[in-house]
């Protein structure tokens, strides 16, 4: 079973200029940087974050629910989060909330990787083409917005990710070619230049394995060469639970392994599942080597769905339960630990508007917590230790998912399909 994954906090000791110096430009206030949080994942473990709590965005969560997440968060010890976008206000408030936080505790540690939404031309309209090439017209005010935040709290924002799953041309809607996502970065990296932005403020984009190169020679363009010189690192994403359908030569059980008891088969493909996360982050960096180039690789998301009444639940791949999500979730924790990579864990509480017309949808049910407020089972340890004594979220105290029976939990779990079963699937669609 897994071992609580209780993390120790280093507070970063803050060397502070001349007061003279901070009248003029608060910006030269030094503080811990993105190049260090990213390198020690021990000690600044990572997650995503959005905190929306009902069916649409239109309804955002507030300063107080924003706290009251942080300090769910911090208990477990993150110490920076993912955010998407910033044209909502969402970010704004989270970043104040967190601002405040600091304020009234100093030894408070929470950290921001920013992203900014980047769009295709034409995306999310009814026009018929989408234009890979050009700019939506709300790039601009995204980047602006995302600069004049990141300056306005530099010692929370420590990145700025340009785009998310931006370039990777299975995001049909909203893809752009890498040359767009060159130029922002390049923007945002001249304002470092210009003394417009803190100098270790980190500049980067968010994006599938294969648009930086660890997978098909579709990708391999020269703008795409050009972004990776251009960033201060590289965020890269891994979801083996999703091709557990769409790619599943690592899933199964094999034919030698029919013998084991079931939880050994279950095992088996789950070591295979962190496998293939790591050989998509090792064609990454030996892409970009291949460039010339040797720079900090990180993982900007990868996650365990727990849910899902399609491709990845018991009709299909049988992937998504709490005990495959936990076993994930302690495996790549380990392996970013042993490998000085930082994870940034897809998400921290579920939420419901990602699938809105399909509520056992698996985009729902990705997070460390629901949306009951319980632990789901990755976390049942730390219920267990009471980090999260005197913690609520909209209310209710973190309790465990299944009122903590581990029989009950079992029950859900069910062995992956044979090869033969995944084969004939395959050749039924």
């Amino acid at each position: 079973m897994h071992k609580p994954l209780i993390y120790n906090i280093l507070i970063a000791s803050v060397l502070f200029m001349s007061c003279g110096d901070q009248a003029e430009n608060p910006m030269n206030e030094q503080t811990i940087t993105a190049e260090e949080i990213l390198a020690d994942p021990i000690n600044y473990p990572a997650i995503s974050y959005s905190g929306y709590r009902e069916i649409t965005r239109d309804s955002v969560p507030t300063i107080p629910e924003l706290k009251e997440d942080m300090r769910i968060l911090s208990a477990i010890g993150i110490k920076i989060i993912r955010t998407y976008n910033v044209y909502l206000e969402a970010v704004p408030r989270l970043l104040k909330a967190i601002s405040e936080m600091k304020e009234e505790d100093p030894d408070f540690e929470m950290y921001v990787m920013m992203g900014a939404w980047i769009d295709a031309k034409n995306a999310w309209t009814d026009e018929p083409e989408r234009i890979r090439d050009e700019d939506s017209p709300r790039n601009s005010k995204e980047i602006e917005r995302a600069a004049n935040l990141a300056k306005e709290y530099p010692d929370v924002v420590k990145v700025i990710a340009v785009g998310n799953e931006a370039m990777v041309h299975w995001q049909t809607e909203y893809w752009v070619e890498p040359g767009i996502i060159l130029r922002w970065v390049n923007h945002l990296q001249n304002l470092k230049d210009e003394g417009e932005l803190p100098e270790s403020l980190w500049i980067t984009s968010s994006d599938n394995f294969a648009s930086w190169g660890g997978g098909g020679s579709e990708y391999h363009k020269e703008d795409l060469n050009k972004l990776i010189k251009a960033v201060d690192y590289i965020s890269m994403h891994t979801y083996p639970m999703h091709d557990t359908h769409y790619n599943p030569d690592f899933w199964g059980v094999r034919e030698d392994e029919t013998e084991l008891s079931d939880m050994e088969k279950i095992e088996a493909a789950m070591q295979r599942s962190l496998e293939y996360s790591v050989s998509q982050y090792q064609g990454v960096v030996d892409y970009m080597k291949s460039q010339g180039v040797d720079k900090q690789v990180h993982i900007g998301e990868t996650g365990w769905a727990t849910v899902s009444n399609g491709y990845y639940g018991d009709e299909g791949s049988r992937a998504t339960d709490e005990f495959k999500s936990a076993r994930y979730y302690e495996l790549i924790r380990e392996w970013s630990e042993e490998n000085g990579v930082s994870v940034f864990y897809f998400e921290a509480f579920d939420e419901k508007w990602k699938d809105a017309t399909n509520q056992l949808g698996s985009e729902n049910h990705f997070g460390l917590i629901n949306l009951q407020s319980e632990a789901k089972y990755m976390l049942w340890d730390e219920v267990e230790s009471g980090v999260f004594d005197g913690l609520t979220r909209d209310g209710k105290p973190i309790t465990k998912t299944f009122n903590g029976d581990l029989d009950a939990l079992m029950e859900t779990v069910k062995v992956p399909p044979t090869d033969a079963e995944i084969q004939a699937k395959q050749e039924q669609e």
